[in-house]
């Protein structure tokens, strides 16, 4: 009972570190119609410049900061530069962001050096304590919290506010909202912004959690993501953080008890999703 106790909070670990970036791409893909196959290179230069930023400071705070700016920045240069020219043509969308993913991954290797990096969890966050039997590991459990304080404040924010309704009703229809005097160009400039930047944070807390970063690791997780907004519904956030569980806690307990099927199930999950519910499993109406 406590091994699989370990290997759910493990799981739903794993799980807030996919959400976090599949959270952005939901923002992009699913509310923007934009494919956005460069969200693994905002994440892993999220993950190399706060790493950066907290060796340097020695403050894992500043280190979230840092990858935060830098995910808004990238993502304003690419919203601008990139995506901007080829909104509502897909192909397109699919072979510039591609192409850029690539050049932010060989950029990674110009500025930071193409060898790994060794990164541990802050002090504050080292080590573990008990509860009972059970061993809880005190960064997995932060991770966790991240995850669910993202989802609530997006939640909230989309749900409750006028900022919310805005995105919402530009998805929807975005001549009714330019009409009413909305910049709605402005307004999906900061949704990608913000998708960057949650893509970012993704990667600097997943720094610490495997313990090393390398510049190969963004396809690697661009792809997690894409299965994850797949399973739970384009443009769900509900959708995002369930799916993202979903395929966090199968990885685990397939790594521990079937290790040569870890890397399979994703894919077989996201199969029997589309061949059973092919919106998702909670698919935006309209």
């Amino acid at each position: 009972m406590d091994l699989l106790f370990v290997l759910l909070i493990n799981g739903l670990a794993t799980g807030m570190l996919i959400f976090l970036l599949a959270a952005g791409l939901t923002l992009i893909f699913g509310l923007m119609d934009v494919l956005n196959f460069a969200h693994g290179g905002l994440f892993i230069w999220g993950a190399y410049s706060g790493v950066w930023m907290y060796h340097v400071t020695n403050s894992f705070t500043v280190g979230i900061a840092a990858a935060i700016v830098t995910g808004l920045v990238i993502g304003l240069v690419t919203e601008k530069v990139i995506i901007r020219p080829v909104y509502g043509n897909h192909i397109q969308q699919i072979l510039i962001t591609l192409g850029f993913m690539l050049v932010l991954q060989e950029l990674i290797k110009v500025v930071f050096g193409p060898s790994q990096k060794a990164v541990a969890p802050p002090a504050f966050l080292e080590g573990s304590f008990m509860v009972g039997d059970i061993v809880l590991i005190k960064y997995r459990l932060f991770i966790i919290l991240i995850g669910l304080v993202v989802f609530f404040v997006f939640a909230y924010i989309f749900k409750q506010t006028r900022i919310g309704l805005i995105v919402r009703a530009g998805v929807m229809n975005k001549e009714m909202v330019q009409s009413l005097g909305i910049n709605i160009k402005l307004v999906f400039m900061v949704v990608f912004m913000v998708g960057a930047a949650l893509a970012a944070l993704s990667g600097i807390l997943h720094a610490p959690y495997s313990g090393v970063i390398y510049a190969e690791m963004g396809l690697e997780f661009s792809i997690l993501a894409f299965i994850v907004v797949i399973i739970g519904g384009m443009g769900s956030f509900k959708g995002s953080l369930v799916a993202a569980l979903l395929v966090g806690c199968m990885q685990a307990f397939m790594a521990y008890y079937v290790p040569s099927l870890s890397l399979a199930t994703n894919m077989l999950l996201m199969v029997i999703v589309l061949v059973f519910r092919p919106q998702g499993l909670f698919p935006v109406k309209g």
